[in-house]
C-alpha cells in the first residue's frame, strides 16, 4: 500500500535554474521544501542547451574572429577540432547533475528522483511516494518540438547536436528559429555543408526584418543553403543517410536531419487536470502572480504560458518572485527590459520596443538603422557589416528599443538594456565616459 512519505509547505517540481532557485529561496524563508526531477538535475541550460552550446560556440567565434583578419595581422588557419571540443563540451556537463542534486541536499532540499503526477489538488505522486504540500512551483522547462510527419524517428534535435560524436559531412536542420540559426552557424563553422529548411520567407520574425536578411546572407557566405517556402512532409532513411520530401516534388539527401521547430512546455502528463490547472500548448495557464487557475499552484520559467522570453535569468526572476509571493508578498510581477540573442555567425540581438510594435503607430516612433563598419571597433575586427537598429519615442526622445547585428552584439546589448530600462536620453549618455576604444564606448555615437 502506498503511504504518504512526508508533507511539505511547499513542493517543487523541476530542478532547471527556475526550480532549483525556487526551491532555494522558499526554503531560506524558513520552508520545509522538496525538489522533484525526472531527467537531469539541473535542467535544459547547463546541461543540454545554453550553456554546453555557449562552449561549442566559443570555438566558432574565435574561428570566425581570426577568419576575419586573416591577412590583416594574422597568418594562422584556424579548424574546429569536433572531438576536442566535445571532450571539453562534456568535462563541463558531466558533473552537472549530480552536482546540483548535491547542493540541492546540502540546503536541507528533500530531493526526489522520479516522474511527478498530481493525484489530488495537494498530492503528487512520485514513484511509490505520496508528497502533500500547500503550495506548489511546477517548473518541468520545455523538450524540442518534433515534425508529425510520416519518418519523425528519423528527425533528431538540438539536444543530440549539442552531443555530436562526430561532425558529419553534411547536414539538414529543419525551421527558422534561434536553435536554427545557432546549430547551421556552429555547424557551418565546423566543416559541415548546412542546409536550412523554412515552411515561409520570414525567419526569426520578432527580429527587425534588415538585421535578419543581413544575417541570412552572411550565413549563407559561410556555405549555409536556405530553402525558403518549403514544408517538409517526409523523411526516409537511405542508406546511411535520409531523404526528405516536401511539396512541389522537393527532395533533398542528407547525412543527418535535425528538427528546430520549436519547443514544447513538458506540462502534458502532470495530471494537471486532476489538480484543477489549466494549460495549453503554450504551458501552464497563469496570472500577473504566476498562479495556476489552482490558487496553491504556481508556474514558472519554460513550463509557465508567461508573456516573456523563455530565457534563464527570466525563470530566475521569476523563482524569486514566487518565493516572496509564498512569504506573503501580493503585487503582480513586474518585468525588466529582457535582452535575447541568437548566437550565430554574427550574433543578433534585441531590447525592449521591437520594429514590428513600432510599425504599428509610426506618429510616435521613430526607427533609425545605423552602419557601424567605419566605427573603430569593428574596423580593428575587420567586420563586414554591424548594423544597429534603435526605436526612438518622438514625445519622450528617449531610446525604447534596440537591436544589434555583429560579433559584439551581445556586449553591446547588454549596456543598451540599462539604458533602455533606466531611460537615459541622449544627453545623459553623452556626458557619460567609457573606457575607450571599446564597444561601450560607441554608445555616444549611437545615441
Amino acid at each position: 500500500m502506498e503511504k504518504i512519505s512526508e508533507k511539505y509547505d511547499a513542493v517543487v517540481i523541476g530542478s532547471g535554474p527556475a526550480g532549483t532557485a525556487a526551491a532555494a529561496a522558499i526554503k531560506a524563508q524558513g520552508q520545509k521544501v522538496a525538489l522533484i526531477e525526472e531527467d537531469l538535475w539541473g535542467g535544459t541550460c547547463p546541461n543540454r542547451g545554453c550553456d554546453p552550446k555557449k562552449i561549442l560556440y566559443t570555438a566558432v567565434e574565435a574561428k570566425e574572429r581570426a577568419k576575419l583578419l586573416a591577412g590583416n595581422g594574422l597568418k594562422a588557419q584556424i579548424d574546429i577540432d569536433w572531438s576536442a571540443l566535445m571532450t571539453n563540451k562534456r568535462a563541463y556537463t558531466s558533473g552537472i547533475s549530480s552536482a546540483t542534486k548535491k547542493g540541492m541536499e546540502s540546503s536541507e532540499i528533500k530531493t526526489y528522483t522520479g516522474h511527478a503526477e498530481f493525484v489530488a489538488g495537494t498530492t503528487v505522486k512520485v514513484g511509490e511516494c505520496l508528497l502533500e504540500a500547500s503550495n506548489f512551483v511546477i517548473a518541468t522547462g520545455q523538450r524540442p518540438g518534433l515534425l508529425d510527419i510520416p519518418g519523425k524517428e528519423f528527425l533528431q534535435t538540438s539536444t543530440d547536436f549539442l552531443d555530436l560524436d562526430k561532425m558529419p559531412h553534411d547536414l539538414t536542420i529543419i525551421g527558422g528559429g534561434y536553435v536554427a540559426f545557432e546549430l547551421a552557424g556552429i555547424a557551418a563553422s565546423a566543416g559541415a555543408q548546412v542546409t536550412v529548411i523554412l515552411h515561409n520567407s520570414r525567419p526569426l520574425k520578432a527580429f527587425p526584418q534588415k538585421l535578419v536578411t543581413e544575417l541570412v546572407q552572411s550565413l549563407q557566405e559561410h556555405g549555409v543553403e536556405f530553402v525558403f517556402d518549403q514544408d517538409v512532409t517526409q523523411v526516409e532513411q537511405i542508406g546511411a543517410g535520409y531523404r526528405l520530401s516536401g511539396t512541389n516534388d522537393f527532395s533533398q539527401d542528407t547525412n543527418m536531419v535535425f528538427a528546430a521547430v520549436g519547443r514544447q512546455p513538458n506540462v502534458d502528463d502532470l495530471g494537471l487536470t486532476q489538480a484543477g490547472v489549466e494549460y495549453s500548448n503554450q504551458g501552464v495557464i497563469v496570472d500577473r502572480h504566476l498562479r495556476s487557475t489552482a490558487a496553491h499552484i504556481y508556474a514558472i520559467g519554460d513550463a509557465a504560458a508567461s508573456p516573456v522570453p523563455k530565457l534563464t535569468p527570466v525563470a530566475g526572476i521569476e523563482a524569486k518572485y514566487v518565493a516572496a509571493q509564498l512569504a506573503g508578498r501580493d503585487d503582480e510581477i513586474d518585468y525588466p527590459k529582457i535582452p535575447t540573442v541568437v548566437f550565430s555567425l554574427p550574433k543578433l540581438a534585441q531590447v525592449g520596443m521591437t520594429e514590428n510594435q513600432a510599425q504599428r503607430d509610426e506618429a510616435r516612433y521613430q526607427t533609425k538603422n545605423i552602419d557601424l563598419t567605419g566605427w573603430i571597433t569593428y574596423k580593428r575586427q575587420h567586420e563586414k557589416k554591424p548594423l544597429v537598429q534603435l526605436i526612438v519615442d518622438k514625445v519622450s526622445e528617449k531610446v525604447v528599443g534596440a537591436a544589434c547585428l555583429s560579433m559584439e552584439a551581445d556586449e553591446m546589448i547588454n549596456y543598451l538594456s540599462v539604458l533602455i530600462g533606466e531611460e537615459y536620453t541622449a544627453k545623459q549618455v553623452k556626458k557619460m565616459i567609457w573606457a575607450y576604444p571599446t564597444t561601450a564606448s560607441d554608445l555616444q555615437y549611437i545615441y
